[in-house]
């Protein structure tokens, strides 16, 4: 989708990311997953944020990559980093040492609870584990695994996810928990005073959910410009419900669109040729 306004022209990928980067400030450390949270967290980088301090979980510390990595282990990391500190005292220090402000997170499902799963799809099959149906041990889709956003979760001051909105993604409830929302009910993080807050917004590349205040279920804040109601209710998987003042996504401007692309095109092109050599 190719949505405008008078000064630029954009899909809802870049309106997604560009809006992701925005949650970020200059003030902030932020403990970034690869993917589209690299994207955001970078793009607000190099714009409105330019003090922002990227921690990877390799080890990586106030990192600047010229290009998007493709894992954490990317020597893009390393290179332009401040410094690089081993795995484990980037968890027991930096994150479980509260010195986190953001866990900026992707998926591949989200519930209604902001429960992340990144372990297995159909795992939670009503006849799981009879006469081959799906189960943990044989499920429809086996994923990558938790990694450290576990942790990150559990651990950061508060976390950002930013997903792709679609009924595969967006469902009740998970298959697999990897990493805590606000658990199965909502009440998951209560009388955990160890634990951070938790989820506290969700971007898409239709709106803006965060979490209702009481049941901790998310609802949709705001909508991207062209984007309806109808839209977001047909790509979730529950009956998603809206905030009573609704307000609509402010637009990407030229500079984030021109950084966001100009980005995009160096990875494309570096990595393009890794691919060669």
């Amino acid at each position: 989708m190719t949505t405008h306004n008078d000064t630029a022209q954009y899909t809802s990928s870049e309106m997604m990311t560009i809006t992701a980067a925005r949650a970020l400030s200059n003030d902030m450390t932020c403990f970034v997953g690869i993917g589209l949270p690299s994207e955001a967290a970078n793009v607000a980088r190099l714009t409105h944020a330019p003090d922002v301090t990227l921690i990877y979980e390799s080890g990586t510390l106030q990192t600047k990559p010229d290009v998007l990595p493709l894992s954490i282990g990317d020597g893009e990391l390393c290179e332009s980093a401040l410094t690089t500190v081993s795995v484990p005292e980037m968890f027991r220090y930096w994150l479980q040492g509260g010195h986190i402000d953001v866990g900026f997170l992707g998926t591949a499902q989200i519930d209604r609870f902001a429960n992340l799963n990144t372990t297995v799809i159909a795992a939670n099959h009503p006849e799981s584990g009879k006469n081959g149906a799906h189960s943990y041990a044989n499920p429809k889709v086996r994923l990558p695994g938790g990694g450290g956003a576990p942790e990150i979760s559990t651990n950061a001051k508060e976390v950002f996810i930013t997903v792709k909105h679609s009924k595969r993604t967006f469902v009740k409830d998970v298959d697999f928990i990897t990493t805590i929302g606000f658990g199965r009910d909502g009440k998951g993080r209560d009388n955990l005073p160890t634990i951070g807050r938790g989820p506290s917004v969700v971007i898409t590349d239709l709106c803006i959910l965060k979490p209702d205040p009481a049941t901790k279920e998310l609802i949709v804040t705001s909508l991207h410009p062209g984007t309806t109601k109808q839209d977001v209710i047909d790509a979730t998987g529950w009956e998603i419900k809206f905030a009573d003042s609704l307000e609509t996504t402010p637009t990407p401007n030229e500079k984030e669109l021109q950084v966001l692309r100009e980005l995009k095109a160096r990875t494309e092109k570096a990595h393009s040729a890794q691919e060669i050599k």
